[in-house]
């Protein structure tokens, strides 16, 4: 991590906090891989257009490690809200689908600041229906459902997980990889992380100032530390990087599960930083993240 961390520091790249943001997204995108295995090749891969409720076309990506009826992990990409889309996670996507058996549906849910808060939240439930009720003629069994993501994207398989609940849609895991869960920087992990590990507080600001208004960050559906009720959501597994400004506040939730009885698995991985799982061709504790997320879809997923 630290020799990716200086590699980072050669390459003077300007920060993304510094660019217009879609400067930002073409930065992201083109640095993307750069750390990345090998991309699987998988039987079937398929993009697809999910109706969004105004009538937006929402691009998707389906991932199939097989042509039998699969059950499905519909993820959300990280990035703020901002930055990230399906290419830029297409790598991770295949990996998760190659090691657990399972297909995966990536959302590109539209993005910050041409569409603040909720557009996000309300693209990625309006998946999770669409997904719920209309899997089965994609060959995929709605019955055994997944929703995850990383960072903001974990932020909204969270939030789908507990519309789920209120919705009656039967979701067996929600996969969350290091998600943001609080309404404010205020935890130690913050304090400790701030700077010069990928994820800056510069970084954080940047993209909250264009994704949701100032007021507006202590509803529940940006900060699920807010839920008010989170009992009988679908079991959790996280895996979260402990040198990570958003440690602290993903523990809290998961503590805030466990309080109400929701069975969590959680993974904290030593010495790595926001964006880990990204790195596998650098970083053996992002190949153990793979299999340890494989391993839990395959628990909750699979017979």
């Amino acid at each position: 991590m630290r020799s990716v961390l200086q590699g980072m520091a050669r390459s003077r790249h300007v920060p993304l906090y510094r660019l217009a943001p879609q400067e930002a997204r073409a930065a992201y995108e083109k640095a993307a891989h750069v750390l990345e295995p090998a991309t699987p090749q998988l039987p079937r891969v398929q993009d697809l257009r999910i109706p969004g409720r105004d009538g937006e076309a929402l691009p998707a990506r389906l991932y199939a490690p097989s042509v039998q009826v699969l059950p499905v992990l519909l993820y959300f990409h990280g990035g703020g809200f901002t930055i990230g889309s399906v290419a830029s996670h297409d790598t991770l996507c295949r990996i998760l689908a190659q090691r657990s058996g399972c297909a995966v549906v990536s959302l590109g849910y539209r993005l910050a600041p041409e569409h603040r808060f909720p557009t996000a939240v309300d693209d990625a439930w309006d998946a999770t229906q669409w997904l719920a009720a209309n899997g089965a003629a994609l060959g995929l069994d709605p019955h055994r459902l997944a929703v995850g993501g990383d960072s903001a994207g974990g932020t909204l398989a969270t939030v789908c997980a507990t519309l789920a609940r209120d919705a009656g849609i039967p979701v067996r895991l929600q996969l969350l990889f290091y998600p943001g869960c609080a309404a404010r920087q205020a935890s130690a992990s913050h304090a400790r992380y701030h700077q010069g590990l990928i994820l800056e507080q510069a970084h954080i600001e940047y993209f909250f100032g264009q994704y949701i208004a100032d007021a507006e960050r202590e509803d529940w559906r940006f900060a699920p530390l807010n839920t008010p009720d989170v009992e009988g959501v679908a079991p959790a597994w996280f895996g979260l990087a402990e040198c990570d400004p958003l440690v602290d506040d993903a523990i809290a939730y998961a503590d805030k599960l466990r309080a109400a009885g929701v069975a969590v698995d959680l993974e904290i991985y030593r010495g790595v930083t926001h964006e880990f799982i990204k790195m596998g061709r650098a970083l053996p504790e992002a190949r153990q993240a793979h299999a340890d997320a494989a391993a839990a879809l395959q628990r909750a997923l699979t017979p």
